[in-house]
């Protein structure tokens, strides 16, 4: 019997697949436990337009996060900080310091999680930082540290 996966089932397919199992496992496991429906022109038609409509959903989604790299780029974000002889900061600036004044002075709404930081950043002055925006797209943000009075 074929039949459309639902779920992920550890063996037998994943999600969106179209198999052949048996018309057993079918019946008594798969689709009693809402993970399958069996393979109708009716629901491959509806697996289909499902498809196509998350590979929609997934263009226009990196359409997005190619114009929030270019908008990031063109950007600086400046944040002060206490610092001591030779400009190292009494303490260090953090991703969730970056993310936090993105979204005050620019209204942009970043995860701190997305801003990948090797080590806080412990010196005044310019750094690139990089921002992974989308699997494929990653934006440098350039973050300036200024002396605090």
């Amino acid at each position: 019997m074929k039949v459309i996966f639902l779920q992920d089932v550890k063996g037998k397919g994943k999600k969106g697949e179209l198999k052949n199992v048996a018309d057993g496992y079918a019946h008594n496991f798969l689709i009693k436990n809402n993970l399958a429906v069996e393979a109708t022109s009716g629901n491959q038609k509806a697996l289909e337009a499902q498809k196509n409509k998350e590979k929609k959903m997934a263009a226009e989604e990196l359409e997005d996060a190619k114009k929030l790299k270019e908008q990031l780029e063109k950007l600086t974000v400046e944040l002060k900080a206490k610092s001591g002889e030779g400009g190292r900061l009494f303490g260090s600036i953090t991703s969730k310091q970056i993310a936090e004044a993105m979204k005050k002075v620019h209204g942009i709404k970043l995860d701190k999680r997305k801003i990948e930081m090797d080590d806080a950043i412990r010196t005044l002055g310019f750094t690139k930082v990089p921002v992974k925006l989308h699997t494929d797209v990653t934006a440098t943000l350039t973050v300036s540290v200024k002396e605090e009075n």
